[in-house]
């Protein structure tokens, strides 16, 4: 039986990797990286961006990765995000948003990565677009 400890390195291991295909899925589609695991809140160590890209049309996208080791016929899409996980996610997003004084397009994605690093298949993804985080009038300035 793994320890606490060795649970919660294995599943480190297995988010960066998981952070890792994403970002390189991302690459293929033309995207760049602006930055990854992004902590806009200086003082909110949970405020944190897995992934923030440009896209093709240089809108600045805000990635969520989920790396999980199989699907699950009992889990729907995004299930792992909650409402809690969301406001986290809004927070970092604006605080990102303000500190760089970004006036263009954003939106919020997801990507859900599905296998592991030892894994001789390889990993399944599945990428939503335009998850609904912001409120639909959502202003900054």
């Amino acid at each position: 039986m793994e320890s606490m400890e060795q649970q919660g390195r294995a599943n480190a291991v297995r988010g960066a990797w998981g952070e890792d295909v994403a970002a390189q899925y991302l690459r293929t589609r033309g995207w760049r990286i602006v930055g990854r695991n992004v902590r806009p809140c200086k003082n909110d160590r949970r405020c944190e961006i897995d992934l923030v890209m440009r896209d093709e049309e240089r809108r600045i996208v805000f990635v969520e990765v989920k790396t999980h080791l199989r699907k699950s016929p009992r889990e729907g899409r995004l299930a792992r995000i909650d409402r809690r996980k969301k406001l986290v996610l809004l927070r970092a997003c604006a605080n990102w948003v303000m500190r760089n004084r970004w006036h263009g397009n954003f939106r919020f994605d997801v990507v859900e990565v599905y296998g592991s690093p030892a894994g001789e298949t390889p990993p399944e993804i599945d990428h939503i677009e335009n998850v609904p985080l912001f409120p639909p009038k959502w202003r900054f300035w």
